[in-house]
């Protein structure tokens, strides 16, 4: 069985709450990323995605001082690290999620999963292509 833990990427970058909407879309420049956990320490207290930006901050005429915490989401899907990946590859398919943060046993974060680190790593190409067109289809 192949677990979520062979798979992710570790050692994520993450911002605190208190950063700012700036900040995020220069780390996600740096990075070439379009996601970024927020956490206090290595509590996950939710996510902004490059979409957050545009939606939640540019489109209401928000300034790159507004703090992460103003537009970042908080109800975050996790996976853990033992997690059996086919497992999290239907999740995600069904959600519409192509980024999922990993988490331990404690809930502190300890790394990241996407869809391309699945592709990329060794799960069933047709596995992950039907579950990428899943992610894709219109809601």
């Amino acid at each position: 069985m192949t677990t979520v833990t062979d798979v992710m990427t570790r050692n994520v970058r993450t911002m605190t709450p208190s950063d700012t909407v700036a900040g995020a879309a220069q780390a996600m420049d740096e990075l070439n990323v379009g996601v970024i956990p927020v956490c206090e320490g290595d509590k996950l207290l939710g996510m902004v995605t490059d979409r957050d930006i545009v939606v939640r901050a540019v489109a209401l005429g928000l300034d790159g001082n507004t703090p992460l915490a103003k537009v970042m989401s908080t109800d975050v899907r996790t996976a853990r690290e033992t997690d059996d990946l086919d497992t999290v590859l239907a999740d995600m398919a069904s959600s519409q999620i192509r980024r999922l943060p990993v988490v331990d046993g404690a809930n502190r974060l300890v790394g990241i999963v996407s869809i391309g680190d699945i592709a990329v790593k060794g799960q069933d190409e047709e596995d992950v292509g039907q579950s990428l067109a899943d992610i894709s289809a219109p809601a």
